[in-house]
Formats: C-alpha cells, structure tokens, sequence
C-alpha cells in the first residue's frame, strides 16, 4: 500500500473512532446519544422507524451510511451475512432479526472504538447470532464460501483498493451467493478530480467510482448479474446507490485460504 493510501486509512478511521467516542460519550449523558447525522442523504434517517424501534439508541446513532442495505438484501431465515464495515452495528443488527436463530450475521470493522460500540450494542439488544470481527475489508478473515450474503452500507467508496475488496468478497461468499451494497456512485461524466471537488475521501466522496468503474470492477471479480441502482443524490452528479450481483453458483471451489481481516462503519459529511 503506497503512503498516500496508508494516510488516506489512517485519516478515515480517526474519523470513525471520533464518531465512536462521540456516541458512547453521549450514551453516558442524561438524554442519551445524539445521532451524529444531521444530513438526511447520510444515517439513520434512511430507516424505518418501526426498524430503528428496540434497537439500542447507540446502535441508531452511530449509523453514518448512505442506504439501508438489509432493507435491499432480500435476507432469508438461517443465512449468514457479512457486513463490511460495520460500525456501531445496527445493519448486523437488523440482518440478525432478519436471518433467525438458524442464520448468523457478521460484522467486520478496521477500527477498535467502533467495534467496542458494536459489542457493546450487541450485548444491549441481546443478540446472540452475532459476531463482529477485527481487519480490513480488503483482507476478509474468514475462509473461501462461508457467506451467503454481503452486505455494507457506503463504506467501499472509502476503501483505497477496491479491487482487492471486490475480490475478497467474491472469495468468502458461497456459490450462488449474493451481495446487496448501499455506496456512493458517480456518473461517468465525472473525472476523478471533479469528484474531489465535491467532497473529501472520508466524507464519501472523492473515493466514489463512477456506474461504469464499478461495473467493472465487480465483473472483474468473477460477479453476474450486476444492478446498479441510484436511489437519491448526495452531490451533484453523485448518487446514493444500491449494488446488487450474484456469485455464479457453478463456481469451482477452492481451498480455505483465510483472509487476515474492515474499513469504519458507514458514511458520513464533514
């Protein structure tokens, strides 16, 4: 990783640990912790009210992404999710209501004060098919066809090689499985340096590939069936979208090789 991505890193998860510190400090106050978002293109304004209800106030509060992902991902009972970059926790949260007793939902996060959030969230809604992993999603630890769904709520637009996220999740996930992503996608009209003018790296922006870049990128990877779908604008010419593909379900197995390790949880303005 050249030094410009292993500042661009660092920078994003000081972002996030902030945002962690921010919402467990608020948890300790009288009235509770304030969502972070006050954008209503970013957190939890993007969930139903009848989702956020008895989910822990910290989980709701800590959402900084720019969808709602298991509300796309078509979850059934007993399936095992992955979610990449998972913050404080409420999309594995919600996947772990989704997919039952029989199911298990995963969260893997790069940054140690958003995971002390998700387990602590965890432990407030008592969720016990859940579990939440340290690394990065570019280096997933958990072995080839283990995953029947990944999900993540725009959090591969701040990661610096797409690519190698793009082939971890194809890895980990099961033939036949899916991907349901929410992530910032910019028209194909835009340069790289036009994108930056419209936003930062951490705040979602400037790391966004356009429709084109990530349709390739995806079908690179080895993924069929590719939706991209734009649901609401966060910046001119750039869009919240939703990313769904299919792992073909013919794929040749491969041995286990397991990954070492998840970019911060979710999206955010500064």
């Amino acid at each position: 990783m050249s030094e410009n991505a292993n500042d661009l890193r660092e920078t994003v998860r000081r972002r996030y640990a902030a945002a962690a510190v921010q919402v467990t400090e608020g948890g300790t106050a009288c009235c509770g912790p304030s969502a972070i978002e006050i954008d209503d293109n970013f957190g939890s304004a993007l969930y139903a009210e009848g989702e956020r209800d008895g989910l822990p106030a910290e989980a709701v509060a800590a959402s900084l992404g720019c969808g709602n992902p298991t509300a796309v991902a078509d979850l059934q009972a007993g399936e095992r999710v992955l979610d990449l970059g998972s913050g404080g926790g409420i999309d594995v949260l919600l996947s772990a209501r989704r997919v039952g007793p029989t199911g298990r939902a995963y969260g893997l996060d790069m940054t140690e004060e958003m995971l002390a959030l998700a387990l602590e969230n965890q432990k407030k809604a008592g969720a016990t098919n859940v579990e939440f992993l340290k690394g990065t999603i570019e280096a997933i630890p958990l072995p080839a066809h283990t995953i029947d769904v990944v999900i993540s709520n725009c959090v591969v637009n701040l990661s610096t090689d797409k690519p190698a996220v793009f082939a971890e999740t194809f890895r980990v996930l099961a033939p036949g499985g899916r991907i349901g992503i929410s992530d910032v996608v910019a028209d194909d009209t835009l340069t790289p340096a036009q994108r930056a003018e419209r936003g930062d790296h951490v705040g979602c922006i400037a790391g966004a590939l356009s429709f084109t870049e990530y349709r390739q990128g995806i079908e690179a990877a080895g993924f069929t069936a590719i939706e991209i779908t734009p649901t609401h604008a966060v910046a001119d010419g750039m869009h919240s979208a939703v990313v769904r593909a299919t792992k073909p379900a013919t794929e040749r197995a491969v041995g286990h090789a397991p990954g070492h390790g998840a970019q911060a949880g979710g999206c955010c303005r500064n």
